[in-house]
């Protein structure tokens, strides 16, 4: 049906997107995000990866950005008008909220004519608060649902609001439409995987350390917050050990840039990480994996890479903490628990993580494949679409 003929033109689709596709996009969002635009929420952009050197993790979202542009078209009856203007993972945490809007209430989003929202974990299992509200029309209330998804119009006939979230992570995937072909989101993409697609194994590059600095109420202390890093690698009881901690030239935050290493319970693991972000990076595709990756039959080689601490090392790791943690209340405060209970996260170990690489690297070398094989196409074309 056409929107000029509902009053509130909005609809949502049930089990939409896939569980094993939301738990793929949470890996890229808990991999990758930043501080995002509003307290106590985080975003991970599709701009953003390609400049952090993960063009690769574009295509987990090439499937659904698609076929939620099709559907789209279908339910607002404006086939092959629309053009999708952003793309992003927006993730909710303990204080997060916004108030009644619609989604083109600034002049520079004017350009907004639809909105969908995907929900990739759900109320009350995953994250407490953070009901969306409409205000007025049916639906009046939407409890998210893992891969639920609500398509509305972005005008003043579907002005809504985020409950404020009491406990928990809540994770989206928010995509805007436009019939504006200026702004369009994919030319803008290709033009920029066209100047970074590479060949090379893809390990990713940290953005500015302030892109991942969380103050609590916008506080520009740097004493009271954490690093959203490494954060994610302690609520999943992993630590960061640096090797560049004798070069006392460098400044604090600079030591997450260069090789590090990964310890938990008294062991270190000896593998080097290029940076955070590489260690992130595999810490959550192992988390992700955990239930499925068979890691029982370890190699000698590997139980080999698993070493005690010393004490220097122990006290590298305390002094790290010490600057990118200050608060280790703070950051279960904000994000919750990302492990269902404590047996889970006990069970995610060393040795398997050393294993565990490797899957990493073969997943992937698979997207980068498909990337570059896509690639022509997409610059032919001018849209991101699956080949």
């Amino acid at each position: 049906m056409s929107e000029g003929k509902r009053e509130h033109p909005r609809m949502i689709l049930r089990n939409f997107i896939s569980p094993e596709e939301c738990k793929e996009l949470e890996f890229i969002h808990k991999s990758c995000s930043t501080v995002g635009y509003r307290p106590n929420v985080f975003s991970t952009t599709l701009s953003h990866l390609i400049a952090t050197n993960s063009p690769h993790l574009l295509i987990p979202f090439v499937s659904i950005r698609e076929r939620l542009k099709e559907k789209m078209e279908e339910t607002f009856g404006c086939e092959f008008e629309l053009f999708i203007e952003f793309t992003g993972l927006i993730s909710w945490c303990r204080g997060a909220s916004i108030g009644w809007h619609s989604d083109d209430n600034r002049q520079y989003l004017k350009q907004r004519d639809f909105s969908a929202v995907c929900y990739l974990n759900s109320y009350n299992k995953d994250f407490k608060g953070g009901l969306f509200r409409f205000q007025s029309g049916e639906p009046a209330t939407v409890a998210p649902s893992v891969g639920d998804v609500i398509m509305y119009t972005a005008d003043d006939r579907n002005i809504h609001s985020v409950d404020e979230v009491t406990d928990g992570e809540r994770l989206t995937l928010a995509m805007w439409f436009t019939r504006d072909s200026s702004h369009d989101e994919d030319s803008k993409l290709i033009s920029r995987l066209s100047q970074c697609a590479s060949h090379e194994f893809p390990l990713p590059l940290p953005a500015s350390t302030n892109m991942y600095w969380f103050c609590p109420h916008q506080d520009p202390n740097r004493n009271i917050g954490f690093d959203i890093c490494v954060a994610r690698l302690h609520l999943l009881g992993f630590h960061v050990h640096s090797l560049q901690d004798n070069d006392r030239s460098l400044d604090a935050s600079e030591q997450l840039v260069g090789p590090i290493q990964i310890a938990k319970g008294g062991e270190l693991l000896t593998r080097k990480f290029t940076n955070i972000l590489h260690a992130l990076q595999v810490v959550q595709f192992y988390h992700w994996k955990a239930s499925e990756l068979k890691t029982s039959k370890v190699e000698y080689d590997t139980v080999e890479e698993v070493k005690a601490m010393s004490q220097p090392q122990l006290e590298t790791i305390n002094a790290l903490n010490a600057v990118f943690l200050p608060d280790k209340g703070l950051v279960t405060t904000i994000f919750g628990y990302p492990c269902s209970n404590g047996e889970e996260k006990d069970s995610l170990n060393l040795t398997d993580l050393s294993s565990v690489i490797t899957s990493w690297e073969e997943y992937t070398c698979k997207l980068l494949k498909e990337l570059l094989s896509s690639l022509p196409q997409w610059k032919t074309y001018q849209t991101i679409h699956k080949v």
